[in-house]
């Protein structure tokens, strides 16, 4: 049946259509046709006649299936517009950090896929120079090369070099980095750590260094304020490299650059460790396509209305298309770029400010642009229908270790992600020690921070974007740090004994593991004789020589030391009666599912499918 219907012709014909014509379009005499006909009853001349159902039935019997004219061009567009749907909703609907797939790539062609710009944020302490930096980079490379100058603030703007591109995200340290990651926006792709040479490194940068670990960007070091008088910056190379950061001139795989924002030294080394960052870890995009992106920013202008400044990360913006973001959608009336100028388009990696929404969009929401109002529509609607089973799912399912364990046992999760704060320096290493060491083949814990002291809000932070579990031994969370963990439903599980700890966390590992499975022998029967028993089937005679034989076991037939059967003990029976088992030198019948040309001489063995721990 499955080859006749391959090898049937499809033909579209009007809702009514002569028999000499229908013949022509088959390809048929018009005698065979007229047979056909006159087989289902159907007495017509050649130029009668006949309706499309008509037409049809005789077809099918004739190896044709028929259509309406149109039928099939008509198809392929709902088929083309649900795919369409369906690629957006995926796009909205994916995992922000998919295993080595941003959001917005989660359906492209690779072999579409280019180069873009790279996305770049700063981070640090606060009194390292982060925000001079910037304002040097952007005095100094971007009005440069801009005719008028900088004449707004976009919250990100672009510098272009010989050798490349990049694009500045200006966002208020490691809290909104991590806030936007935690609503599933992935908008750099390098992280710059600022550390001042003659401050060296600080707590936040270390909290600095583990959210930028955690979001799995890369990382290029800006070592500034060079040009003071008391800077060290072996001090600081050393204080790096005991957290994992080994700088490049040292053996390692990080950039760091000496700068000044006072002076400008070292802006344009930097700019060139970005972009062989960059050329190394290169960041994609398909500019061929409808533009995916990340809010920035959101305000209200009182000229223009609602602005947000938007990312965009692959596709083209283009001025007119419709742009949904969240639960509301409008189409693009103006775009701007970080000097204000009107721009028609807007490439991979481009900030723009754009005009048209009628809401003020929350930072780090996604944007996905679409041609047609219907699409804009209809995806607005099931994006606030996901928001509302999310909400419906946070408030029921908070993220806990039983939580975790459940989704480990699913085999949804393969790593165990923890944050580990202690009373003391000196607890510190034994607990973290004691954690790394259950770490196994298939699943690894990984702590993203680790430090002493009461457990923070940064912490807290963090858990929440990174689906992680907070860690107090002999410490507890600070008043406002409880309260952000209540809101944000993020697990906090305080300890004061080392092995109750590490024992709920090898629990966790453990149900994280894939299963592996094996075939465990529970019973050996050697068979002594078959008999043909009307109604029952072939039955062997048995005698148990090991173990014990269940009725309903998975069974395996071997002959000559061959397993040439599996399947399992269909009937058990001890003399006439049925039996649940039998054990080790009792006989017994037995029915093995399915096998029929068992003989004397075979061995049945009954087995057990048991989980290797």
């Amino acid at each position: 049946m499955a080859d006749e219907v391959k090898q049937r012709t499809v033909v579209e014909i009007p809702q009514t259509i002569a028999v000499g014509e229908l013949a022509e379009r088959l390809s048929l005499s018009p005698v065979e046709l007229l047979k056909a006909l006159i087989a289902n009853g159907i007495m017509a001349s050649i130029t009668e006649s006949i309706d499309y159902e008509t037409a049809a039935i005789v077809a099918e019997d004739l190896g044709y299936e028929l259509l309406l004219e149109g039928a099939l061009e008509q198809e392929a567009a709902v088929a083309a517009e649900l795919a369409e749907h369906e690629a957006l909703a995926a796009a909205e609907e994916a995992e922000p950090e998919e295993p080595g797939i941003a959001w917005y790539l989660v359906d492209e062609d690779e072999s579409k896929l280019e180069a873009r710009p790279p996305v770049v944020t700063m981070m640090g302490h606060v009194d390292h120079g982060k925000t001079s930096l910037l304002d040097a980079i952007r005095e100094t490379k971007v009005t440069a090369s801009e005719s008028g100058g900088i004449t707004q603030h976009t919250g990100a703007y672009t510098v272009k070099r010989d050798n490349g591109t990049v694009t500045f995200i200006d966002t208020p340290g490691h809290e909104a980095f991590t806030a936007m990651r935690a609503r599933g926006a992935q908008a750099t792709d390098i992280a710059i750590l600022v550390v001042a040479a003659d401050d060296g490194v600080m707590p936040t940068t270390r909290e600095a260094i583990d959210h930028i670990r955690a979001a799995g960007v890369q990382m290029v070091v800006a070592l500034n304020k060079i040009d003071l008088p008391d800077s060290n910056t072996d001090r600081v190379l050393n204080q790096l490299s005991e957290l994992g950061v080994m700088p490049e001139e040292w053996g390692g795989d990080t950039f760091v650059v000496r700068t000044s924002a006072e002076s400008g030294q070292g802006l344009d080394e930097l700019l060139d460790a970005i972009l062989l960052t960059a050329e190394e870890h290169k960041p994609l995009g398909n500019p061929k396509r409808l533009a995916r992106g990340t809010i920035l920013e959101g305000k209200i202008d009182t000229a223009r209305g609602v602005m947000a400044t938007i990312l965009v990360q692959s596709g083209t913006l283009n001025r007119g298309d419709m742009i949904v973001v969240g639960g509301q959608y409008s189409k693009v009336r103006a775009m701007f770029d970080h000097t204000g100028a009107q721009v028609q388009t807007a490439p991979p990696s481009t900030p723009v400010e754009v005009m048209g929404l009628s809401d003020v969009p929350e930072a780090g929401l996604r944007f996905v642009a679409v041609k047609k109002l219907r699409d804009a529509k209809r995806l607005a609607s099931d994006n606030e229908d996901r928001v509302r089973r999310a909400n419906v799912e946070e408030e029921i399912a908070p993220l806990t270790l039983e939580e975790l364990f459940a989704r480990a046992q699913a085999g949804e999760v393969k790593s165990l992600n923890l944050i580990v704060k202690t009373d003391v320096q000196g607890t510190l290493q034994p607990v973290v020690e004691s954690l790394e060491g259950l770490s196994l083949v298939d699943v690894r814990v990984e702590i993203l921070r680790a430090a002493a002291g009461d457990i923070s809000e940064s912490d807290i932070d963090l858990a929440a974007a990174s689906d992680a579990v907070v860690i107090g031994f002999r410490t507890s969370p600070d008043p406002p740090a409880r309260r952000m963990a209540t809101a944000k439903q993020v697990e906090v599980r305080e300890y004061d004994v080392i092995y109750k700890l590490a024992e709920d966390v090898q629990d966790i590992v453990e149900g994280m593991i894939t299963p592996e499975y094996e075939d465990k022998v529970i019973g050996r029967a050697e068979v002594r004789a078959t008999f043909q028993i009307k109604g029952a089937g072939r039955i062997a005679g048995c005698h148990v020589i090991e173990g014990v034989i269940k009725r309903n076991a998975a069974a395996r037939v071997v002959r000559d030391g061959e397993v040439i059967h599996r399947s399992s003990i269909d009937s058990l029976k001890r003399f006439k009666d049925d039996a649940r088992e039998v054990r080790e030198g009792f006989e017994c019948g037995v029915s093995v599912d399915g096998f029929r040309k068992i003989v004397q001489g075979d061995i049945i063995e009954a087995t057990v499918r048991e989980r290797v721990r």
